[in-house]
């Protein structure tokens, strides 16, 4: 095991229901993205006290037994998951939240999300399902099984029709973002509606690494291109999620709140966004 860095003191953001995000966390994926004993190493170790999962990922079970293990107070971490698009319907929905409490043995969630803006129940349009949804998470939230609800890869449009369609605005809406892909219109429009951007992302799986100007900016500083991308993500106030299943990284994400970027740096990395995504793209979802 590498060797460990020091508590990790992390900052929050404050969300409309006066909750308190940690604007750092970890974050996991299908396809390979979950390590026990990585997500061991950020709890007990590293400090992390924010993970983000989902019932897409394939590891709520394992994910659930590792935060068992780990001993950490459940009132002292912070739990997101997401509803994937087929459970979307307002019974379903409902039925889905339970069972990935379930699965994770978890009484509640802390923040959950709609993972998508389009739909694949036939017969309804976009529209229609994610208010649909919506209602049932509305529900959710109410109940206090979900201590927050929100969206992920909602463009301005989507949020704008959930407002109309919907009584409780979203907490949180989580988005590509990392310095290729800074949405700059749908950040003003998310904090304008008291909406706290979330980015995922943050190294544009691993483009970023590489990249000349952000080399040069981590030689600057004595610090790697990763630490470089998370601490302007957070620099910018969005909450940041990377993810990784290798304790090396994980110790050196969490090291970010040690420095900060000069305003030149954040400028120039700000002026990186060429518009590509490295995730999913909902620009044409309806």
């Amino acid at each position: 095991m590498p060797f460990a860095p020091a508590k990790l003191s992390c900052p929050t953001v404050p969300l409309s229901n006066g909750l308190q995000i940690p604007i750092f966390g970890l974050g996991t994926s299908h396809h390979g993205g979950y390590s026990h004993d990585a997500v061991m190493y950020a709890l007990t170790e590293c400090g992390v006290r924010h993970i983000d999962t989902a019932k897409r990922y394939d590891c709520e079970e394992k994910l659930g037994y590792s935060i068992k293990k780990s001993g950490i107070l459940r009132s002292n971490l912070w739990v997101t998951n997401k509803l994937w698009p087929d459970d979307y319907g307002y019974k379903t929905a409902k039925k889905a939240c339970f069972d990935s409490c379930s699965r994770m043995e978890l009484e509640y969630f802390d923040l959950y999300l709609m993972h998508w803006p389009g739909s694949s129940r036939p017969g309804y349009s976009n529209r229609e399902m994610r208010a649909e949804t919506w209602r049932a998470l509305e529900e959710l939230y109410k109940e206090g099984v979900c201590s927050a609800i929100g969206v992920s890869n909602f463009l301005v449009h989507h949020l704008e029709e959930l407002k109309e369609d919907c009584s409780v605005v979203p907490h949180v809406n989580q988005v590509e973002y990392h310095p290729f892909q800074q949405p700059n219109q749908l950040i003003e429009y998310c904090r304008q509606e008291g909406i706290v951007f979330e980015g995922y992302c943050p190294l544009a799986k691993g483009q970023a690494l590489n990249n000349p100007t952000i080399l040069q900016i981590a030689e600057k500083y004595g610090r790697t291109p990763a630490q470089i991308c998370i601490r302007w993500s957070i620099q910018n106030g969005v909450v940041t999620i990377p993810k990784s299943t290798k304790m090396k990284r994980i110790q050196e994400n969490v090291q970010v709140f040690g420095f900060q970027l000069e305003d030149v740096d954040m400028a120039t990395l700000g002026s990186l966004h060429d518009g590509r995504h490295v995730s999913w793209d909902p620009t044409n979802v309806e």
